[in-house]
C-alpha cells in the first residue's frame, strides 16, 4: 500500500463511491468528513451528475463550497448556487458523434444533460435512466434533446456491455468528443479534453489547493484522470477492474464505508467507529433520549 500523503484535498465521486447503492450517506461517512474537517482538510464532490442533481446531496452534506459536475465540465458554487466554470458540448458535434458510433453498433438510445443550475435531464424514447431515483423528461424524438445548450450525451445499447460500447465510441468519434464510462448502463459523450481531473484542477486552483496534497476516491474508469491528478488515488472493492489497475490502494466498498475507512486512517484522532445499532447502553439500562 503506497503511503498516503500530507492531505488538504479530498476529492470523492459519489455513485458507486460515497454513496451507497440507495443514494444515501451514511453516518460513518458523514463523520469521517466531519473529522477531516476539524484536520483543516477540504472535500470536493467530484461527480459525473450534472449540478441540479448534486444540489440535494450536497444540502445532506452540509456543503455551501465548490463541486465539480457533469464529469468536468461545471465547477458549480453551492453557496451561490451558480456555476463558476462550465463547458459545452456542440450540439452539431453530438450529433454527427452519435451518427457515427450508431454506423458501428447499430441504434443506440440517447440522453442529454443540458447545462446550467437549472438543467434538465432528457432522455429518448428506449432509453432507461440507470438511476430510476434521477429525475428525468423524456421527449418524442431525439432533435427534442438539442433545443438548449448540453453538458454531454448518456449513450445506452440495448445488447453491448458498457465497455464495448465506450470502446467502439471512442474509436469512432475521434476528437469530436471525450468518451467515459461512469457507472452501469453510463457511457457518455463530453467536451473533447474534458475530464473530471481538468474539472478538479480549475477547482483546487481557486481553492488554492495543490494536487501533491490530493487524495482521491473513485470507483469507475472515469476517475482515471482524476487519480493520475492527484498524489493518491484509492479504488473501492466494487471498482472496475481498469481503475483498480491504477489505484495507489484499494478500501472497501461504498456499502461497507470505504471512504470513511481511509479517512478514519489518514486524520485519526478519533473514536473508533461504532454503527448506532450497536451502541452501548447506559448502565443503568436506560437509552439516551
Amino acid at each position: 500500500m503506497a503511503a498516503l500523503p500530507d492531505c488538504s484535498l479530498i476529492a470523492t465521486d459519489l455513485d458507486g463511491t460515497l454513496l451507497r447503492g440507495d443514494d444515501t450517506l451514511s453516518d460513518r461517512s458523514l463523520a469521517a468528513l466531519a473529522l477531516a474537517a476539524r484536520a483543516g482538510a477540504r472535500h470536493l464532490v467530484v461527480t459525473g451528475r450534472p449540478a441540479p442533481r448534486v444540489r440535494p446531496l450536497l444540502d445532506d452534506l452540509g456543503a455551501t463550497g465548490l463541486a465539480v459536475c457533469g464529469q468536468g465540465a461545471q465547477v458549480y458554487d453551492a453557496g451561490a448556487d451558480r456555476l463558476l466554470w462550465s463547458v459545452t458540448l456542440d450540439r452539431e458535434l453530438a450529433e454527427t458523434a452519435l451518427g457515427k458510433i450508431e454506423a458501428e453498433v447499430g441504434e443506440l438510445y440517447a440522453a442529454v444533460d443540458q447545462d446550467g443550475v437549472d438543467g434538465l435531464t432528457l432522455i429518448e424514447p428506449g432509453y432507461l435512466m440507470p438511476h430510476p431515483t434521477l429525475p428525468a423528461v423524456r421527449v418524442e424524438r431525439r432533435d427534442d434533446l438539442w433545443v438548449r445548450p448540453i453538458s454531454k450525451v448518456l449513450l445506452r445499447h440495448p445488447h453491448l456491455t458498457d465497455d464495448e460500447l465506450a470502446a467502439t465510441a471512442r474509436s469512432a468519434v475521434g476528437s469530436l468528443a471525450t468518451v467515459t464510462m461512469s457507472g452501469p448502463g453510463t457511457v457518455e459523450l463530453q467536451p473533447c479534453g474534458v475530464t473530471k481531473a481538468t474539472g478538479l484542477a480549475l477547482a483546487a486552483e481557486h481553492l488554492g489547493l495543490e494536487p501533491g496534497r490530493t487524495v482521491a476516491f473513485g470507483d469507475m474508469p472515469n476517475d482515471i484522470p482524476m487519480f493520475d491528478w492527484a498524489a493518491h488515488g484509492v479504488a473501492m472493492a466494487n471498482a472496475h477492474p481498469e481503475l483498480k489497475a491504477v489505484a495507489d490502494e484499494v478500501t472497501t466498498s461504498n456499502e461497507d464505508d470505504g471512504v470513511a475507512v481511509v479517512l478514519e486512517r489518514l486524520f485519526g484522532g478519533a473514536e473508533p467507529y461504532v454503527p448506532p445499532h450497536v451502541l452501548p447502553r447506559p448502565r443503568s439500562g436506560r437509552v439516551p433520549r
